[in-house]
């Protein structure tokens, strides 16, 4: 009978089979290179290399026909297990948190949380004097003094929120109310018709956190040091920002200036220029609406940008010789998806929290970077809408006191709105602004004042101007000659003053002299092309 047993190699379990004259032959040697390279993609090929050095041969195994097939192997993967689509949490914590406070905890510490709470009791005040008719003048001066801790408290409860849900909502959600008061004011006068107390109020916002708190905070920092650092990076960055609002405004007023000198050189009746001066005026109030969702566009990208692709820019480090630099980001890849449970998503791997971000927490955080929360979630949110309903309320005795208040007084509506109005809602901004520069932290200083000009001039403004559109008011990006212009050369003045990383109290008192200059010039002036 023919012999049905076949040599195999016991090693060869892939597949690949032993040439002939080699596996049979035991008496032979084989060569542990090749031996090697005939069974390297098999399982057992980890004891080729004992087993060639021994000096035997090759064992062969033999098998009948009739016998089955050794199993093969288990498959083992040696691919790269890939990383999971959603890595870096978005809703969460950005530390660790202690146990929150009792309901009769979380009022103290709202009580106790800034001097200005005192202010609180002329919100009674102001809502007295508007129902008993008193004047106009009262219940401007008493709705104005109320609504200034209504803002700190504003920024307190969002503080609080934030610290919960992570840094990056967080920060939309201080974008959101950062500015709240500037909004609800706003908002108000834009439903009854005031477009030139609402376009005033808003450019008075840019110059006021240009230039008089970032002189406060220049001036205050330099009289306790010499010279204080600061990333110029981030500073010009945020200017370029700035930059982009200004083009937003000076464009339509060089369409309108440009179309008018036209009409005036080709002549015509008073009826055509009539028809042509609606026209361009229809023109400017679509091209106004075109640019304000591009401006809320590129501030969604300037969120991403600060809290998730490049936060590293925003904490900044001191080297031994007083100079600025910047971390260094953790990862060679720009974006990342979040992920949206628990955790903090801004910031490297390590999850190391912002700096900044951290230093304006409300609560307190201790040496292991446990954070002790002031406000229960639920208190916060009651905080919240508690005191946006009462601003709310006060903001609208403040607007319809405007014009009585010009008219008995003597004093131009556009200089209220231009100077006292933006001083009213950012006062609680201010303060925070000058007493961070006074503990040395310029950088932070620069990112409050600046920071609420970004969210006034690509966030606030186009959401007022699309409002407008749905309520049937033709606010534009159309603004006064005379306020575009001066706007223009604010902007120009400070990207004079932060041209080096370090600053002083004569830089600092030079920008709140230029503030000055600004706010007399608009004592005279009433919006009209004319003197008041």
């Amino acid at each position: 009978m023919k012999n049905t047993e076949q040599p195999i190699n016991h090693a060869i379990t892939s597949g690949a089979g032993v040439p002939n004259g080699t596996a049979g032959n035991t008496n032979d040697k084989l060569d542990p290179i090749i031996l090697e390279k005939r069974i390297s993609r098999s399982s057992d090929a980890v004891n080729v290399r004992d087993f060639a050095n021994s000096g035997s041969a090759a064992p062969t195994l033999y098998r009948s026909n009739t016998d089955p097939l050794p199993a093969r192997p288990a498959f083992v993967s040696h691919t790269t297990t890939k990383p999971p689509l959603f890595e870096k949490p978005v809703f969460g914590p950005a530390k660790a948190l202690k146990k929150s406070p009792t309901f009769k905890a979380c009022f103290i510490n709202a009580v106790r949380y800034s001097p200005l709470n005192v202010l609180l009791v002329f919100i009674p005040v102001s809502w007295a004097l508007n129902f008993a008719k008193v004047g106009d003048t009262a219940v401007f001066i008493t709705s104005a003094l109320a609504i200034i801790p209504c803002a700190a408290l504003l920024s307190f409860a969002t503080e609080e929120l934030a610290v919960r849900v992570g840094d990056a909502a967080g920060g939309l959600l201080n974008a959101t109310f950062g500015n709240a008061i500037e909004l609800i004011v706003a908002i108000l006068a834009l439903v009854k018709g005031e477009l030139a107390i609402v376009q005033a109020a808003m450019l008075g916002s840019i110059i006021s956190n240009s230039l008089l708190v970032l002189g406060c905070c220049f001036f205050a920092g330099g009289l306790r040091f010499y010279d204080q650092p600061y990333s110029v990076r981030n500073t010009q960055l945020n200017i370029s920002m700035l930059g982009l609002s200004v083009h937003a405004i000076v464009i339509p007023a060089a369409f309108h200036i440009a179309i008018g000198y036209y009409q005036d050189q080709n002549g015509g009746t008073a009826e055509e220029n009539a028809a042509e001066d609606a026209q361009t005026q229809r023109n400017i109030l679509s091209l106004s609406r075109g640019v304000a969702f591009i401006l809320l566009f590129v501030y969604a990208a300037y969120l991403v940008f600060q809290l998730f692709t490049h936060s590293f820019y925003y904490k900044p480090e001191e080297t031994a010789d007083g100079e600025i630099v910047l971390a260094r980001p953790q990862r060679d890849n720009v974006f990342r998806v979040p992920s949206w449970h628990g955790g903090s998503s801004r910031g490297s791997d390590d999850g190391e929290a912002d700096e900044a971000a951290s230093s304006t927490s409300s609560g307190s955080t201790d040496e292991d970077g446990v954070h002790q929360p002031k406000l229960k979630v639920s208190a916060a949110l009651v905080l919240l809408l508690t005191v946006t309903a009462l601003a709310g309320v006060t903001s609208e005795w403040l607007v319809s006191s405007i014009n009585g208040l010009a008219e008995s007084r003597g004093v131009s509506k556009i200089w209220i709105s231009f100077i006292l109005l933006p001083l009213i809602g950012n006062a609680a901004e201010h303060v925070a602004a000058v007493t961070v520069a006074v503990k040395g932290r310029l950088d932070l200083s620069i990112a409050i004042a600046v920071g609420s000009s970004i969210q006034i001039s690509l966030f606030v403004l186009p959401v007022l101007i699309l409002l407008g559109w749905a309520i049937g008011q033709p606010l534009s990006m159309f603004f006064d000659i005379f306020e575009t212009l001066t706007l223009f050369i604010s902007i120009v003045i400070v990207n004079w003053a932060i041209q080096d990383n370090a600053t002083n109290w004569l830089e600092g008192l030079t920008l709140m002299a230029t503030y000055l200059i600004i706010a007399l010039s608009f004592w005279w002036y009433d919006g009209q092309g004319t003197l008041a």
